[in-house]
């Protein structure tokens, strides 16, 4: 198994940037295929962007193309997600999630592991 551990999230101006970070104690981090998923209060759980275990695919919803970014370093065993032009509606709780030799899917129940996640609140 894996565990991960989310962190970068704070309070931003709506037009700002943050890095969020998924660090993975696991062994085989690189077997692992990776997403970022959010949550706000009274939403369902939503996709965000997730990337193959190489990182030479990626896949993003919609409504953060062009404005969020999903990379991996296996050798720091780290996810991270970009979020440049941050709007009000990104804010939520952000979770990184893992799936053993999985396809970056957007569906969250393939995923097997799950972060303790980190606030994101972006102010207008």
């Amino acid at each position: 198994q894996v565990q991960l551990v989310e962190s970068g999230g704070g309070l931003v101006q709506a037009g700002g940037s943050l890095r969020l970070s998924c660090a993975a104690s696991g062994r085989t981090f690189s077997s692992y295929t990776l997403g970022w998923f959010r949550q706000a209060p009274g939403k369902e759980r939503g996709f965000v962007a997730a990337i193959s275990l190489n990182g030479g695919i990626t896949n993003y919803a919609d409504s953060v193309k062009g404005r969020f970014t999903i990379s991996r370093d296996n050798a720091k065993n780290t996810v991270y997600l970009q979020m440049n032009s941050l709007k009000p509606e990104d804010t939520a709780d952000y979770y990184c999630a893992a799936r053993i030799f999985g396809i970056p899917t957007m569906n969250g129940y393939d995923y097997n592991y799950w972060g303790q996640g980190t606030q994101v609140t972006v102010s207008s």
